[in-house]
């Protein structure tokens, strides 16, 4: 009986043979992002010209944003689960999680400490004098302040252990399912044999969600039409020039920090940001019309392996940055805690606004995968430091819909950079593929950008693999002639 060998092209996603070829090149109106450029401009000019009708699209921008939150806890938990299932052991796992997780405070401490001193230098809320006694504090943005309120500055490690699975895929607690899948992860590695049919099967499954979230982003120009028409009919363009100078310092500063931080940081791995942005442009453009970085999330992963980043890496470093890598929402963070305090004449000291920083450092970590979350860890902060009245988070409640674009924008670029950092800090990053990628240059892709594919377990036969404690049964020769 001939002995069973598998070949599989170790950089492809789960499919076993040869490499995806190259796709045929597509026509300029077959390209995604061009629909979903058309539809953000459309969205603007109907929310300009007729504001009414613009409100009343509303929901089509809810419908795409819900259908993308229905399956994006499910694929990040199978992204992460057959990373963590791919590496060779659960030494290596710990080692890429443990210098994501040093890479991600470094930056996020950066993006807080340059919107600290942004907004000492520019000051754009001096001269406001706003009035705590004429505020009013209504709706959604007193539901906000009360959550927040109740919340710590440890709230989000009190969160990070959900009390029912189940609950927090229906959720859509991001950090609750990130937790549950390293450690449902890292039980496969340790059962070894018996698990690989589990982890197989979860891989399957995986290839069934990325299939319906194919699906779902034909919608994306819709919902981009949609979201905007609405942000522009609800809120007005005059909403922008009323705080115009806080918008513009917020999308400035993150500007600065994409192109001069992560920058540096790209040069220092020897790739170029620019060409990185150049490549993501489908991406940055679907985030702009919908506001949320989670309608993006598996095409980034797909991005950075199509760049030279192995499955293993990407499929950790990236869902796992959305929870502690959200640099766009620290400087929103820091510059709106700030400017609340300029506006209503509340002097901080160093020290103050040093505080500050630290409580931020701990509640911009669960500023994701909950509606109004960046509000929610604003009232949290605000309210723990003691010093800044948590009233005052109304008088940026107004512009927070055109500010979660630049947030959202800032948190994909970041994420991106971070899992280019995260493969050259392990040596496993293909940097010459990275360089022509880049370059614009063609070279076959291992999978294809616009139809994300799941991810690969890596883990073999369970017919030809021996178990992690036992050792492989022996096999005469008379068996394998």
């Amino acid at each position: 009986m001939a002995q069973a060998i598998a070949t599989t092209d170790p950089g492809t996603p789960g499919t076993p043979g040869a490499a995806v070829p190259p796709p045929e090149r597509r026509r300029w109106y077959s390209q995604l992002y061009v629909w979903v450029l058309t539809g953000i401009l459309a969205g603007i000019v109907v929310g300009a010209a007729w504001p009414s009708a613009g409100e009343d699209l509303k929901p089509l921008g809810d419908t795409f944003v819900n259908a993308i939150k229905m399956i994006i806890t499910p694929i990040i938990f199978v992204t992460v689960v057959t990373g963590i299932a791919g590496v060779d052991n659960l030494r290596s796992a710990g080692r890429i999680g443990w210098k994501s997780l040093v890479y991600f405070e470094i930056l996020t401490t950066i993006a807080l400490v340059l919107g600290l001193v942004v907004m000492n230098v520019l000051r754009p809320g001096d001269g406001v004098h706003a009035d705590l006694g004429a505020i009013h504090v209504t709706g959604a943005a007193q539901e906000y302040i009360d959550k927040g309120e109740s919340q710590g500055w440890w709230h989000f490690l009190t969160d990070l252990v959900p009390s029912s699975i189940v609950g927090a895929f229906a959720e859509g607690d991001v950090l609750q399912v990130l937790f549950f899948a390293v450690l449902f992860g890292i039980a496969i590695k340790l059962v070894g044999r018996p698990a690989l049919g589990v982890a197989a099967g979860i891989e399957k499954t995986g290839q069934v969600l990325f299939s319906v979230l194919r699906i779902v982003m034909y919608a994306a120009p819709v919902g981009a039409f949609g979201a905007m028409a609405f942000t522009v009919g609800k809120y007005g363009l005059d909403t922008l020039t009323s705080l115009g100078k806080l918008i513009a310092v917020f999308y400035g500063t993150s500007l600065f920090f994409v192109l001069v931080v992560l920058g540096v940081v790209m040069a220092i791995i020897r790739l170029n940001i620019f060409q990185l942005l150049r490549y993501m442009k489908d991406e940055l453009l679907i985030v702009l019309g919908t506001s949320s970085s989670e309608t993006v999330l598996p095409r980034v992963v797909t991005k950075m392996e199509n760049l030279g980043v192995p499955r293993q890496v990407a499929g950790l470093t990236v869902p796992t940055g959305y929870s502690f890598n959200l640099d766009g929402t620290c400087i929103y963070l820091t510059l709106a805690a700030l400017y609340v305090a300029q506006a209503t004449d509340t002097a901080l000291s160093f020290g103050q606004q040093l505080g500050l920083l630290g409580v931020l450092l701990l509640t911009s970590k669960g500023a994701a995968g909950v509606t109004g979350s960046g509000f929610i860890v604003l009232a949290a902060t605000l309210s723990t430091v003691g010093h800044v009245p948590v009233a005052g988070i109304m008088l940026v409640f107004g512009i927070d819909k055109f500010m979660s674009e630049c947030r959202a924008l800032t948190n994909v670029c970041g994420n991106s950079v971070a899992s280019l950092v995260v493969a050259s800090w392990e040596g496993v990053l293909d940097r010459d593929r990275a360089r022509k990628v880049l370059a614009g240059e063609k070279v076959p892709p291992l999978a294809d950008p616009e139809f994300p594919t799941a991810p690969a377990s890596g883990a073999p036969d369970a017919a030809a693999a021996p178990d992690d404690h036992e050792p492989a049964p022996k096999v005469p020769a008379a068996a394998t002639a």
